[in-house]
């Protein structure tokens, strides 16, 4: 199996197909660009997964994967397949695990197809490389990167990398400054949800009086971010004192390059670890996250700007998406005043003086 060829023009990626997953990968992404700096690459990924990827200096262009519309099924895989094989790609490096992203590339006849050997793959790679003993107990980031180390390609650094598009840039900075955020506001976002369970979110009271805390102070305005499964959670946020002039709710209100655009802005970003969590790491927004029932140590913030709150269990991280013992201690053991001194740190010099 060995080293990948050093000739090789055209790359495919398949990304993978979680936001904050393909956060993570950003540095093997660039490793990539540094290894095969005249390539032309081509990034398969789910659509909402692209954005991602969409203003990235390394991706030459984004293929999308619609898995719910005419990639669907069994014959939309055979259509993708004919797709990728009308592209006439040299290699495919393939940064999601599953056994359908070798099984799509085999059938697409890419001569070259490189990966992890998990999932039963090891067959339909040309080259295949075998997990480490102990590459799931480190950050993810390095995860990704190992793999490229096994393809014989020099390594890079392991620092996330986001480009927000220019304009999503432009349209969170007008949505603020028409939502009467003037110059001397601090932005402080919050994300209440979590994709994978109950089990990685602060209660959505909990953010209703960190929210509180926070609106003491004069110059606070808070943006709620998150889907339409957000809202219930949202709506009790913006129910605190002054939340019907200084809480605007965003959940399922935004794309994802627009969100990116509004956290980018944020003078910090409170959340669950999420999607939205790498998001903010990756743009060195000052990040404050809050852990339950996952590792911070493998999926944490991977940046020097984030601090993490959370409870020492010893049931915790238990990787469950709901709490196995019925108490949730994990997270309700985090107190309102925890995160809010978290915060303020965070805010420093400091809000102005509490009204």
């Amino acid at each position: 199996m060995g080293a990948l060829p050093e000739t090789i023009g055209k790359i495919l990626l398949r990304s993978t197909n979680w936001i904050g997953d393909a956060i993570m990968t950003t540095p093997a992404v660039r490793t990539i660009r540094q290894n095969f700096p005249a390539a032309d690459i081509t990034l398969l990924a789910l659509p909402w997964v692209a954005d991602v990827f969409r203003a990235s200096p390394h991706v030459n262009r984004i293929m999308p994967y619609e898995r719910n519309g005419r990639h669907k099924g069994l014959k939309g895989k055979f259509i993708l397949a004919a797709e990728l094989r009308r592209q006439q790609f040299d290699a495919a490096i393939l940064l999601q695990n599953a056994f359908e992203a070798a099984f799509l590339t085999f059938l697409a006849r890419i001569p070259v197809r490189a990966g992890y050997t998990t999932d039963a793959r090891s067959l339909l790679l040309t080259h295949g490389v075998k997990r480490t003993a102990g590459i799931k107990d480190v950050h993810q980031v390095y995860y990704y990167l190992e793999m490229l180390r096994g393809l014989g390609l020099a390594p890079g650094t392991d620092e996330l990398e986001l480009a927000v598009p220019p304009e999503a840039s432009r349209w969170a900075r007008d949505y603020l400054r028409d939502a009467a955020a003037g110059p001397g506001k601090k932005i402080v976002g919050i994300n209440p949800g979590a994709a994978y369970g109950p089990a990685k979110r602060w209660p959505a009271e909990k953010y209703a009086g960190l929210a509180g805390e926070l609106l003491r102070f004069p110059d606070i305005m808070v943006v709620v971010f998150g889907t339409e499964a957000d809202r219930e959670a949202a709506h009790r946020i913006q129910r605190v004192p002054g939340g019907d002039r200084n809480v605007i709710d965003l959940t399922g209100r935004t794309t994802l390059a627009q969100a990116m655009g509004l956290i980018a802005l944020c003078s910090v970003f409170v959340t669950n670890d999420s999607g939205l969590m790498h998001i903010a790491a990756a743009l060195n927004t000052p990040t404050v996250a809050v852990f339950g029932s996952t590792n911070p140590v493998t999926t944490g913030p991977h940046a020097s700007r984030a601090a993490i709150v959370r409870t020492e269990l010893e049931c915790s991280p238990c990787l469950e998406t709901h709490c196995p013992r019925k108490h949730f201690q994990c997270m309700e053991n985090i107190s309102v005043e925890e995160v809010f001194q978290t915060v303020h740190a965070c805010l420093a010099p400091g809000p102005g003086a509490a009204s």
